[in-house]
């Protein structure tokens, strides 16, 4: 039996400032990092847009952090797909799902929220078999983290906005859609859809949706009403965490600030942009090594047949089939004025892989801290 969406509609008044956030991923100084650059005070609306939990050091440090935060500012968590793992386990909706998630709690290992709330019990999961005794003992023992997880919504309407951390098929009869299509939509801004409403999504890093240049700022489709700000925090080496500020769900205007935990250096020359550059993203990730040079190597890309340098570091080999794949990584040139400041991703024989408002690249010049 299909799960439905459920929706809350909160009051947010004409005028109180809303700040939206997805994907954290259970990286707490993040969200504290990007909470601060918004000015976050308990006169605005925090909307957590899903996948809060999971593939982070520390989820349970976030949601604890969240459930104190709630007590004296105004936060609304929905749910993602990442945090239904969490929901659907605490709630066991069918006998058969310890042995269907244990495969996703193992491959998460320490970085499970469940399983960090185990250890807090001092349990350990070594089989499915575990499982029931631990989902009993944080029912137990932690009845405010399994309610925040249980309670989770999953669209927010308010004024002339939606939340959701995936997609949505339309902007009405939200109670009639599936829940999981609702946290789980890949690829929602090539799917071609236009909304009188905003719809604010995360789920899919918007890195993804450019095949040229790396940019992890959010995109705003304003003809289509759109707006998708995950940065790929945690997930991606550059990622970073966004906030998309509203200054009234009634109006059209939104600003964002982001927080990606990076150094900042001084660029002491100028540099043109690159023109046809590549950002390889992990969907289309495949690589021939050709040969390497100190921390480097000279790639093919397969799928384009492009050759670029790329560090070392990003390179891993799948052990389900030992193909040869990279993290997201690019060969473009950002355009840089000497004295402009910049974000180091990392430092490397070939130049450095630095950040500007959002988008990374690699710049040759010299940098100073």
């Amino acid at each position: 039996m299909k799960q439905l969406a459920k929706v809350i509609r909160p009051d947010i008044p004409a005028g109180r400032r809303v700040i939206a956030v997805s994907d954290i991923h259970g990286n707490l100084p993040f969200l504290k990092g990007v909470l601060d650059r918004a000015g976050f005070s308990p006169a605005d609306v925090l909307v957590l847009v899903g996948d809060l939990f999971e593939k982070g050091e520390d989820s349970l440090g976030l949601l604890r952090y969240l459930l104190e935060l709630g007590q004296t500012h105004t936060v609304y968590p929905l749910c993602g797909n990442c945090d239904h793992v969490d929901k659907i386990f605490l709630a066991k909706i069918r006998p058969s799902i310890d042995q269907e998630l244990w495969p996703v709690f193992r491959r998460w290992g320490r970085r499970s929220l469940i399983l960090q709330l185990a250890a807090q019990l001092g349990m350990e999961a070594k089989g499915p078999e575990d499982l029931p005794a631990i989902r009993q003992a944080i029912l137990e023992h932690f009845p405010r983290e399994a309610r925040f997880l249980l309670e989770l919504p999953h669209i927010l309407e308010a004024g002339r906005y939606l939340f959701v951390h995936g997609g949505l098929p339309r902007e009405d009869r939200l109670e009639e859609l599936e829940a999981y299509g609702c946290m789980k939509n890949d690829d929602f801004l090539d799917q071609g859809l236009s909304f009188r409403k905003w719809v604010v999504v995360g789920h899919w890093p918007v890195t993804l949706y450019n095949p040229s240049i790396p940019t992890a700022r959010p995109l705003i489709c304003r003809e289509r009403h759109i707006a998708s700000i995950d940065g790929g925090c945690v997930l991606k080496l550059d990622g970073q965490l966004n906030a998309l500020v509203i200054p009234d769900v009634y109006g059209d205007e939104m600003d964002y600030v982001a927080y990606d935990g990076l150094p900042t250096v001084v660029a002491e020359e100028d540099q043109q942009a690159s023109q046809d550059s590549l950002n390889i993203r992990w969907s289309d990730s495949a690589v021939q090594v050709l040969r390497e040079e100190g921390d480097c190597c000279w790639c093919r890309h397969l799928s384009t047949g492009r050759e670029l340098w790329i560090l070392k570091e990003y390179l891993y080999t799948r052990l389900s089939d030992g193909t040869v794949h990279c993290e997201d990584t690019t060969d473009y040139l950002l355009p840089v004025s000497a004295g402009e400041r910049l974000k180091l991703v990392r430092r490397s024989s070939r130049g450095c892989l630095v950040k500007k408002q959002g988008m990374t690249g690699w710049y040759r010049g010299r940098l100073r801290e």
